[in-house]
């Protein structure tokens, strides 16, 4: 029996250590298999099982910051890097079974896997002449560089080749290469849509905009239509807390310039990125000049572009050009030096940064964000009003109507170089901007050809992927993946179809003349429409919270009608493909505040979907006319998500148990086991090529 049990062994721990991990056991570098930890971590957002605990997670961060990455993009992709040893399968990332790697295999698509995943040239391009304070990279060539010392990829490597030979691989049937995330054993498969997704309801009241403090704290600006904006601070999610806010108290009331109306109010809210020391930030909104004298500007029909405001049919009463876009600076220096530490500001305008007259009273957009890889200041504009944009001002370069603009509120010019430049306020514009290689363009126009950009937002995790909804005319409500110089059709085209507009006293443009950019992600009027009721887009976030691990990395959006919810999932990631479906949403039995169709309801009363919103700790809200609502842990709705960390003692009743996870090799699964094994067959590790039989 001695002889039989030796000869198991031997084949057993070798099938274990030497197979290839894509159909076995994940491991960790140290040879040990993953841990799930007790609380999410902090730094690498890591799901489930990981191979770091706290502390490691700690240790990377600080490694993170002391390599003092000053490019955002090579920062994000370095960041990456580092937590791949997080990664359940980081042993065969780091081919620990033999020389271990300071740096994980990168995909390289170009040598190894065309039509894969190009990792490997990705890092080359984002970080070849970014400066690394104790680069990995070095440290895997050398064997290790003295304290402190500063290397750029290209001083090692000529190429992008030679750096790829160094560090680039392929995932295939003997290992794994890094792609930039997590291993999935079933990268070529569209991952399965969350059985659905929960939310709370923390606050009762209707808000448009929602920005996290600059400070890092549990603390947000929340915005409505009419004009106030307040600071309120954000409960832990699942505490069974509401939002602490002061609404008698408002921390900037400018309700006496805001014109509010059906499309017309305070639209946009943005926070400089000093905004902890210099105390500037900035609001979007509409006036009315016979209301308010220091509401009136230049129009935006006028001669320049073909267009005569005598001309124009009023609109809903209104008169051309009466009501304006502005954007004005506010400070919260002029209350106290440290700008985190107030409660209220004086509604004393700073500076005027922009003022347009609108041709109509609908289409104005008006959302403004600050870029996080470039500190500019991005301006949505829809394209003025009326059906069809019959002045075609969307596809005008020479007009600033359905446009997305970008401003540097940085570098102010003088009054005459403003005068001089033609410019509309105070700003100035960004060298690199598209009208430095298209002529044609106005100088502060970012990318052009959209209808209503109704919410932008940056992804946390790839600060250069700009996801705008553009809200439709007839048939589709559209995603747009927002690029420099990019023409989004409107109104050639509405989403993919031909747009036939009814009136054209503004010229048309050809299709043949353009090269349009189709939408990622979208939906019919069909999908959702109801006889009483019209579809409208609002766009959302990629999620990139811990609360939801089934979420994440998901882009949410939604109609405004709460007639469907979204997700759209990248695959593979940075190919620009995006599938799509729509979720089920549920309301919390146990949330804060009721948030059923009624008492004991499952099913949330969302009413309009105005907005979504995003905090410090990366959690997902809606802003809706029947509340503030947050992206929830499944299991709190009843839903399923296998890789959630449920802290309680046993999961709700209700809550089905997820299926014993059946191996496709006929592995064993019990966890303790399969443990004990593997610290066994680690024992035998330095033998396993030399075990002898007796």
């Amino acid at each position: 029996m001695s002889g039989f049990f030796a000869i198991f062994v031997f084949v057993f721990c070798n099938m274990l250590l030497l197979t290839d991990y894509s159909s076995s056991l994940p491991l960790c570098t140290n040879m040990r298999s993953p841990i799930t930890p007790k609380t999410p971590l902090n730094f690498c957002r890591y799901n489930g099982s990981v191979c770091c605990d706290s502390a490691e997670d700690l240790r990377l961060q600080n490694l993170s910051k002391a390599m003092n990455v000053s490019d955002l993009g090579c920062a994000s992709l370095v960041k990456s890097i580092l937590c791949s040893r997080c990664d359940q399968f980081s042993a065969e990332l780091y081919r620990f079974e033999s020389a271990p790697r300071q740096v994980p295999l990168l995909c390289n698509s170009t040598q190894h896997q065309p039509g894969g995943v190009d990792f490997c040239s990705k890092v080359w391009d984002e970080c070849q002449n970014v400066a690394l304070l104790n680069s990995p990279f070095s440290l895997q060539v050398g064997g290790g560089t003295p304290s402190n010392s500063t290397s750029k990829l290209s001083d090692t490597w000529q190429s992008k080749t030679a750096f790829c030979s160094a560090f680039g691989g392929s995932s295939n049937d003997e290992s794994f290469c890094f792609d930039g995330g997590p291993v999935s054993l079933n990268s070529t498969e569209i991952p399965s849509p969350p059985s659905g997704m929960c939310l709370e309801k923390i606050g009762n009241g209707s808000y448009l905009n929602m920005v996290a403090h600059p400070d890092g704290s549990n603390r947000v600006f929340l915005s409505n239509q009419a004009g106030k904006v307040w600071l309120a601070t954000v409960p832990e999610e699942g505490s069974g807390e509401t939002l602490v806010i002061d609404e008698a108290n408002p921390f900037l009331d400018i309700t006496d310039q805001v014109y509010s109306d059906t499309e017309l109010g305070m639209m946009g809210l943005a926070f400089h990125p000093n905004y902890v020391q210099n105390g500037r930030f900035f609001a979007s909104f509409n006036c009315d000049k016979v209301k308010w004298p220091q509401c009136s500007g230049r129009c935006s029909c006028n001669s320049d572009v073909g267009c005569d405001p005598s001309k124009l049919e009023p609109d809903n009463g209104g008169q051309p050009c009466q009501y304006h876009s502005i954007i004005a600076e506010f400070t919260a220096n002029a209350t106290t030096p440290q700008p985190s530490s107030f409660a209220s500001v004086k509604p004393l305008e700073v500076r005027r940064i922009f003022t347009m007259g609108l041709p109509f009273t609908t289409h104005h957009a008006g959302q403004i964000l600050f870029g996080p890889k470039d500190g500019y200041l991005y301006f949505m504009m829809g394209d003025g009003g009326s059906i069809g944009d019959p002045y075609n001002f969307a596809q005008n370069k020479k007009s600033l109507l359905g446009k997305i603009m970008r401003l540097d509120i940085d570098n102010i010019p003088s009054a005459e170089e403003i005068a001089d430049l033609g410019l509309w306020g105070n700003y100035s514009v960004p060298g690199d901007n598209p009208f430095t290689e298209d002529e044609e363009l106005q100088p502060e126009i970012w990318a052009l050809g959209f209808r209503n950009p109704w919410r932008c937002s940056f992804d946390l995790e790839r600060p250069s992927y700009f996801l705008c909804a553009d809200v439709g005319q007839d048939q589709y409500e559209e995603v747009d993946l927002v690029t420099k110089g990019g023409n989004y059709g409107w109104r050639v085209y509405e989403g993919p179809f031909r747009y036939n507009p009814p009136k054209s006293p503004g010229g048309n443009t050809s299709a043949s003349s353009i090269n349009p950019i189709f939408p990622v992600m979208g939906y019919t009027h069909s999908e959702v429409n109801k006889a009483e009721e019209s579809a409208s887009i609002t766009g959302g976030y990629f999620y990139r919270s811990t609360t939801d691990p089934c979420m994440y990395g998901r882009y949410i959006y939604a109609d405004l009608y709460a007639s469907g919810i979204w997700t759209g999932l990248e695959t593979p990631e940075g190919s620009g493909n995006f599938t799509t479906a729509k979720i089920a949403v549920g309301c919390a039995l146990d949330s804060p505040i009721q948030c059923g169709a009624e008492a004991g309801s499952s099913v949330a009363a969302l009413g309009f979907i105005f907005s979504f919103g995003q905090d410090n700790r990366k959690d997902i809200f809606m802003l809706a006319s029947s509340g503030l609502y947050r992206v929830a842990k499944p299991s709190r709705c009843n839903y399923t998500c296998s890789i959630e960390n449920v802290t309680s003692s046993s999961p709700p009743k209700s809550v089905p148990s997820p299926p014993p996870s059946a191996s496709s090799t006929g592995r064993l699964n019990n966890p303790l086991t399969l443990e004990l094994l593997i610290i066994f067959c680690t024992l035998l590790l330095p033998f396993r090529f030399s075990l002898v039989i007796l």
